[in-house]
């Protein structure tokens, strides 16, 4: 097939988003078009079987359930216990409190998988007891909108199962993938905070007094409802006890049962939480069943195929491939959220990524990671706009804040390329 229709059809494809229409059904028109202009199949027969097959899958009910978990949480006191629990401990490390930013990220990220529940969630009481105390508001704003990202990285993350079931690759073996990079950029966002806070001492309040050791361990307590839910859903991924789905499932339970025994669960509460679970799932849904259907379509054109030809023809090493991906990823973030550029892009990638001999464990973390960027990168980064809503800032104005962590993470990106044993390393225990 003509290589000059796939793109005219890609065209056809941006013209459709950018008009506002749904993501999903903007996927399933130009899918439509497709087969009706190169394919003698019968369309309804083809749309009937791919969105079946791309909405029955069971690995695939382990994200609705991860949506839930995350929802339940939101909804208890956990980010007052969280910053209670933290906060007495870097009372003395320079940046003090900021650091609150990026480890009640990364415990919340471990129990959510959402990005914007992470950023929303963490925000509410961070950035007001922040301000309350003293702090920049630009480290504030800048370090939780970096550190929310971990929120698609950190097992459990929905980006990664969305991936996982699209790439056709271990999900739990993503999961083990994205904990030491998290890890990585968690350290990267604190040594940073930590530098600054060296450099600028006068920005910094001064440490609180009189904080004890048993102080410390006192507040911690609170921490520990939070840590067990963390040690049920990741160990029994890790130890091979559960699968994604079984562990999603844990993940459910123990969140009711956290929220019912510190008084936060009502039936208010509980009904509003699993009513908003299945309006996203029923939009990601909508989105994968497009996503399918418009795959199956551009097969009959030929895309992937030409692609991995033109990709071969060009001679790339796997390192300008990787930059050359990391540009497109993030030219569409402009336009599309992480969830819709992974089932947009990997069935018409993932020939290209086999013929260069990438790892599909690596490249799965890989995309999370631009994908992760793409969320704080104007003008459609998600982590922006929750964050415009939480401090009624000029969306300018953040976007400024987040230009160091945008480096930080790129950064992260050369470490992961030239030391893949960051991401493979504990997958390959497995």
């Amino acid at each position: 097939m003509d290589i000059a229709l796939a793109l005219g059809l890609i065209v056809l494809l941006v013209l459709v988003l950018a008009s506002g229409f749904w993501i999903g059904m903007s996927l399933l028109a130009v899918g439509l078009v497709t087969m009706l202009f190169v394919s003698p199949r019968p369309v309804g027969d083809s749309m009937v079987l791919t969105i079946w097959g791309s909405s029955s899958s069971w690995t695939l009910t382990a994200l609705p359930l991860f949506l839930w978990m995350g929802e339940i949480l939101f909804r208890t006191r956990l980010s007052d216990n969280m910053f209670q629990g933290l906060s007495p401990w870097f009372n003395r490390l320079p940046g003090r409190l900021l650091h609150v930013n990026v480890i009640g990220s990364a415990i919340f990220a471990a129990v959510s998988g959402s990005s914007a529940a992470t950023c929303a969630t963490i925000g509410k009481i961070s950035l007001s007891e922040l301000d309350r105390r003293g702090y920049p508001p630009s480290m504030a704003i800048g370090t939780l909108a970096g550190a929310a990202t971990l929120g698609l990285l950190i097992p459990p993350s929905i980006i990664m199962i969305v991936y996982g079931v699209a790439a056709d690759v271990s999900i739990a073996k993503l999961f083990v993938a994205g904990a030491v990079p998290g890890l990585l950029l968690a350290v990267l966002f604190m040594g940073y905070i930590a530098l600054w806070s060296l450099k600028n001492p006068d920005a910094i309040p001064a440490a609180d007094e009189g904080t004890t050791f048993m102080t410390k361990l006192k507040a911690s307590s609170k921490l520990l409802p939070v840590v067990g839910l963390i040690l049920a859903v990741l160990g029994s991924i890790y130890t091979g006890v559960a699968t994604a789905t079984e562990a999603a499932a844990i993940g459910v339970l123990g969140s009711l049962l956290l929220a019912t025994s510190e008084g936060s669960m009502s039936w208010s509460s509980f009904k509003l939480g699993l009513a908003s679970a299945c309006k996203v799932y029923c939009m990601i849904g909508l989105i994968l069943a497009g996503a399918a259907f418009l795959t199956l379509a551009m097969g009959f054109v030929g895309l992937p195929r030409h692609l991995a030809e033109y990709i071969g023809s060009l001679g790339l090493s796997p390192l300008a491939l990787i930059v050359a991906l990391t540009l497109f990823f993030l030219v569409l973030g402009c336009f599309l959220d992480g969830i819709s550029m992974v089932v947009l892009t990997i069935g018409v990638l993932l020939p290209t990524i086999q013929q260069a001999g990438l790892d599909l464990i690596w490249f799965g973390v890989f995309v999370v990671l631009v994908v992760e960027v793409a969320q704080i990168t104007p003008p459609v980064g998600l982590n922006l706009f929750v964050l415009q809503g939480l401090t009624k800032r000029d969306i300018g104005y953040i976007s400024k804040t987040v230009i160091p962590m945008f480096a930080l993470m790129m950064l992260a990106i050369v470490l992961i390329y030239y030391f893949p044993g960051i991401v493979l390393w504990l997958p390959s225990l497995m």
